[in-house]
């Protein structure tokens, strides 16, 4: 499915929140590295016991279940008559990822199970079925990940897809250690393909990031495909979409002012070539609001290093993929026409600046490390913690107008207690009220007070930072770190130096909890619903 950090720190970006508990959408993680939600263990349901006669005993499956009872509109039937789940490869709050074995060819795949008690809405339960009908659609396509198929037992929701063991895109970068601006063409090309292949057969994207682009093995040759559909939408004629979705540092203006199409894509994947070419995204900040106000002011930094040794050709088509105004902004179908995407085209072989992998090295460590440390958070969350949001939003908004202002806000939360100072409280209220009309809605506050009611908690913090200080001393040192980080396949080496080069702000070669503190609170939420 955030909190935001500084340039040099660049964390992962808000959770995606609907009104009372946490939606499917707000934790889609569709591929084998990516952390899915937490649960237990899918259960199957058992075929009847055989009678004492010469005859199978029939399937599970063979039991007439009516299409309403079920998520996908099918019969219900058991997966492991097709595929043998093996290992655990993530695990979250909606279910597991396994690796599994298709029982006919020995072929190997990832499963995503989904639990379907954790499905706690209509809403949540058509957000898997038109993930499944998007992948569906788009299986087949080079650049895509394989869709093998859906198999809904009583328990759960099985997605079956191709395995990509190659890991993201980021990592494989860094490990190379050099690459040039034709390196960053090739890979960008299949970035544009994706889009334009998704607007073609009538699908917009809406969470392009570079961590959804995952390599199909750890073959140098290895194809890049894209993954996560879990916030795609098939495009309606004539529909202006208006639900905030996405991921902070690469979501388009128009998305914060809740009117867009398919442009939306266009504008993420040019935020990705920017970092591909500069190491550091667009538009940054200290805050989440400060985030938005760069997005919304858009103007773009071509004076820093390295971009003064960058091509005019790269940069020209960079300013054409953030412009401000859709109708005017470059369409897939141009930018693959662009001089500098061209295969031989205007691309330079030249090596762009090591500095750029080294703030890409940086990005990609802090991304992992508080992903890792709201992981912690998160699983420490009662579901009466989260079902609460909605008795606090009902106490505040007094006089049962359906919206709080700001007079509501703060007293309501003075009578929970709240710590928080007037100019932190006006905050909130300006990074909550999305549509600027000086009121919260809903759906805004269980979007911003989830969040900040999550990391505000000091016991959840102390937790997260129990969890890497393994032996108590009141530090986290490299090796803890190494230890944590490697248990989810996060670190190397050289990640792990970055990130406590970042956080240990006394330079004492390890990270005091104040230091991690002060790392969570500037800024690092979950990819999701923004705020």
């Amino acid at each position: 499915m955030g909190c935001f950090s500084s340039k040099h720190k660049l964390p992962d970006p808000p959770s995606r929140a609907r009104p009372t508990q946490p939606t499917y959408q707000q934790h889609q993680q569709v591929q084998t590295q990516k952390m899915l939600p937490q649960t237990d263990v899918p259960r199957t349901r058992q075929p009847p016991q055989a009678v004492p006669v010469p005859l199978k005993p029939p399937p599970a499956s063979t039991r007439p279940v009516l299409m309403e009872e079920t998520v996908l509109g099918k019969p219900l039937e058991d997966i492991k008559q097709y595929y043998t789940l093996g290992k655990e490869l993530g695990k979250g709050q909606f279910g597991i990822t396994y690796l599994c074995t298709e029982n006919s060819t020995g072929a190997i795949y990832a499963c995503k199970s989904i639990l379907k008690r954790k499905l706690r809405s209509r809403q949540d339960r058509e957000d898997v079925k038109r993930e499944v009908q998007i992948m569906q659609h788009l299986s087949g396509q080079q650049c895509v990940v394989e869709f093998k198929g859906a198999f809904e037992d009583r328990q759960s929701v099985h997605l079956v897809m191709e395995l990509c063991a190659g890991g993201e895109l980021f990592d494989r970068i860094i490990a190379q250690g050099h690459y040039s601006e034709r390196a960053a063409a090739a890979i960008f090309r299949v970035v544009v393909n994706v889009v334009h292949i998704c607007h073609f057969m009538g699908v917009i994207h809406r969470d392009l990031k570079p961590e959804n682009f995952l390599l199909s093995s750890k073959d140098d040759g290895a194809m890049l495909k894209a993954t996560d559909f879990g916030l795609s939408v098939f495009i309606e004629e004539g529909k202006v979409y208006r639900d905030i979705v996405g991921s902070a540092y690469y979501v388009a203006p128009e998305i914060l002012r809740r009117s867009y199409g398919k442009e939306v894509d266009i504008w993420s994947a040019g935020v990705i070539l920017y970092i591909l070419l500069s190491g550091v995204p667009p538009f940054w900040a200290e805050t989440e609001k400060g985030i938005f106000d760069t997005i919304i002011e858009g103007k773009l930094d071509f004076e820093s290093q390295p971009w003064p040794s960058i091509s005019d050709s790269a940069k020209d088509l960079v300013r054409k993929m953030l412009t401000m105004d859709p109708k005017k902004r470059i369409t897939s179908a141009q930018v693959l026409e662009h001089p500098w995407m061209r295969v031989d085209g205007e691309a330079s072989d030249k090596p762009i600046d090591s500095a750029v992998l080294s703030r890409l090295k940086q990005f990609r460590a802090m991304n992992k490390l508080k992903k890792l440390a709201l992981k912690v958070i998160a699983e420490n969350l009662s579901e009466e913690e989260i079902k609460g949001l909605k008795a606090m939003f009902k106490n505040m908004d007094t006089d049962k107008s359906g919206t709080i202002t700001y007079e509501e806000l703060k007293a309501g939360l003075a009578c929970l207690g709240s710590k928080l100072s007037e100019s932190e409280v006006k905050q909130l209220m300006e990074a909550a009220d999305v549509d600027g009309n000086g009121t919260i809605d809903y759906i805004e506050f269980i979007s911003a007070t989830m969040n900040r009611y999550r990391l505000e908690r000091e016991e959840h913090l102390y937790k997260a930072f129990q969890y890497f200080d393994k032996d108590n001393s009141g530090y986290i040192t490299k090796d803890e770190l190494e230890t944590a980080m490697k248990e989810y396949g996060m670190g190397d080496e050289a990640s792990i130096r970055a990130v406590i080069s970042e956080v240990d702000t006394d330079n004492d070669g390890k990270i005091n909890y104040e230091e991690f503190c002060t790392m969570m609170r500037s800024g690092a939420h979950q990819t999701g619903k923004l705020f």
